[in-house]
């Protein structure tokens, strides 16, 4: 059998649709005609360590990232496209500038918000408001109920998230101060005071990173979801997209 070549690997080979993306698009193009429904119901073929992930400028994954798993059979997660264990193998196989640095629209939402705050320089977070990009920032409250009794779910030392979280928002309210008024006016900060459940990231309405917080466990330990829009019936994006203009409309201006 080794010695015998696939016949679907064959044709794929002879119309140059080698690649997961290139299938899933002529998938649904043929899909389009047959049956529109089938569209998004691409078959998977790769293994959980040969995944291709699909971003709006495609980056390469980083050397030693952990883990993927793809998504893109299961019809009720058509628009999941990888799950990473963990945030730091999340981060290391899309780093801040892979997907920031091209956003015309920014929404995150969860506790500290370190991905915009500590892992995305000031400079490059300035370059984006005055060109036009918009950024919604909402994070846990330092000052209420609800990212103490994380504090404690965490097993932190008292003020730990409080003083980080308090932190965050003073470098953007700085860099805020330091802008032109158009400029400042594209950067909102935004608090709220719920149990949290997830840390959302939205880029252009069209790319969603997911992490929820899981009991007892710090946040870095959360597994990431990368979500990218497709209009999918049963896809994840509205969901969450939904979330956090739900939140956002509950909270207040910092």
């Amino acid at each position: 059998m080794t010695d015998q070549q696939i016949l679907l690997k064959k044709l794929l080979t002879q119309r140059h649709w080698q690649t997961y993306s290139t299938f899933c698009k002529e998938y649904d193009k043929a899909a389009k005609k047959v049956d529109p429904s089938l569209q998004g119901g691409w078959p998977l073929f790769s293994t959980a360590n040969s995944v291709e992930h699909e971003l709006r400028t495609q980056p390469a994954p980083a050397r030693g990232a952990g883990p993927t798993t793809e998504i893109g059979a299961l019809p009720h997660m058509a628009d999941v496209t990888a799950v990473f264990s963990s945030r730091s193998a999340f981060s290391s196989t899309y780093p801040a500038s892979a997907l920031l640095d091209r956003a015309k629209e920014i929404n995150a939402a969860g506790l500290s918000l370190n991905m915009l705050c500590q892992n995305y320089p000031d400079h490059q977070l300035r370059r984006l408001l005055e060109s036009g990009t918009r950024i919604r920032c909402l994070f846990l409250d330092p000052n209420g109920q609800a990212i103490r009794a994380r504090e404690a779910e965490e097993g932190h030392i008292e003020n730990t998230l409080t003083t980080l979280t308090a932190l965050n928002i003073s470098v953007l309210t700085r860099l805020r101060d330091r802008l032109d008024p158009a400029s400042a006016q594209r950067l909102e900060l935004h608090v709220y005071d719920e149990t949290i459940r997830f840390n959302i990231l939205i880029v252009d309405r069209a790319l969603c990173v997911v992490q929820p917080y899981l009991p007892q466990a710090r946040g870095v330990d959360s597994p990431t979801l990368v979500i990218r829009d497709n209009t999918a019936a049963e896809g994840l994006f509205p969901v969450f997209d939904q979330v956090f203009t739900e939140m956002w409309e509950r909270s207040k201006h910092v």
